[in-house]
C-alpha cells in the first residue's frame, strides 16, 4: 500500500481574531498577549491549526545589547505557540514561522525564547529545532490584580506603582506580588554569523523533568508553550 500522504504544511498571517482564539482555546496560559506582535497563522492541508507568535517581550529581553546588537529591532520573541491537533511536528512548524519572521522582518538577526520551569518545561521543542540554549534566567516577578497576572512592566505602563502594598490600597486589596522561579532561555541566531557570535553562550541541554505518575506529562514546549489537543473534533475557528 502507498505510504500515507502528510498534509501540506502553511505558513501565513493571522488576523487578531483567529491569534486570540487560538491562544484562549489551545494554549495553557489562555492569554493573549497585550505587546504588539506579529501573528503567524498554521494551517494543514488548508486547516487552521493554530498560530506561532513573536513580539518584544517583557522587560528587557528582547534588548540586543548583550548580544552586541542594537537595543531594538534585531532581536524578537517567540511568545506563543498555540496549536491544535496537528501532523507536522512542533519543531518544524517553529522552524517554517521563523523563515516567514526572518524573510517580513530582514533586519532581525536572533530570536529568544523561554521554558518555564515552573510549569515542569525544560524545552524539548527547542532542542529539537537546534535552538542555543545559554542557561536558567533570574528570577522575576509578577503581580496578581484583578484575576490578571502583570509583569511589572505592565504594572508600570498603568500608571500604577510596583508595590504590592500600593495595588492593596489603591487598586484591589486581594493584590499580591509572587516572586517565580527562573525560566530556561534559548537563542535562534537568524544566519550564520550570529551563531557564529552567541556560540560560546552555548550550554548543555537540560534534560526534561521527572514525570509525575498521574498519567499528563508535562508539555514538551517552552514558557509559552504548545498545548495540542488530542482530539480532532471540529470548532468553529475566526477566519
Amino acid at each position: 500500500m502507498p505510504a500515507c500522504k502528510k498534509p501540506e504544511l502553511r505558513i501565513d498571517w493571522a488576523t487578531h481574531e483567529a491569534a486570540t482564539y487560538a491562544v484562549e482555546n489551545w494554549h495553557y496560559s489562555k492569554r493573549m498577549p497585550k505587546a504588539k506582535l506579529v501573528k503567524v497563522g498554521v494551517w494543514e492541508a488548508e486547516r487552521f491549526v493554530g498560530v506561532v507568535l513573536f513580539g518584544s517581550g517583557a522587560g528587557h529581553s528582547t534588548n540586543g545589547t548583550r548580544y552586541g546588537l542594537a537595543a531594538s529591532g534585531e532581536v524578537a520573541e517567540l511568545v506563543r505557540v498555540a496549536l491544535r491537533d496537528h501532523v507536522a511536528p512542533v519543531s518544524r512548524i517553529i522552524s517554517v514561522a521563523l523563515r516567514f519572521l526572518s524573510r517580513v522582518n530582514p533586519g532581525l538577526k536572533l530570536v529568544i525564547s523561554f521554558a518555564d520551569t515552573a510549569q515542569g518545561h525544560h524545552g524539548g521543542i527547542y532542542q529539537a529545532g537546534n535552538w542555543i540554549y545559554s542557561g536558567v534566567t533570574e528570577g522575576d516577578r509578577e503581580f496578581h490584580v484583578k484575576g490578571e497576572v502583570l509583569h511589572p512592566k505592565a504594572v508600570y505602563m498603568r500608571r500604577w506603582v510596583q508595590s504590592e502594598a500600593w495595588l492593596k490600597q489603591n487598586i484591589d486589596p486581594m493584590a499580591r506580588l509572587v516572586k517565580t522561579p527562573g525560566k530556561h532561555r534559548y537563542l535562534m541566531p537568524l544566519d550564520a554569523e550570529m551563531r557564529q557570535r552567541i556560540a560560546p553562550l552555548s550550554k548543555p541541554y537540560p534534560k526534561r523533568p521527572k514525570q509525575a505518575t498521574d498519567g499528563h506529562p508535562p508539555s514538551s514546549g517552552g514558557a509559552t508553550p504548545t498545548r495540542t489537543l488530542q482530539h480532532s473534533e471540529p470548532v468553529n475557528v475566526p477566519a
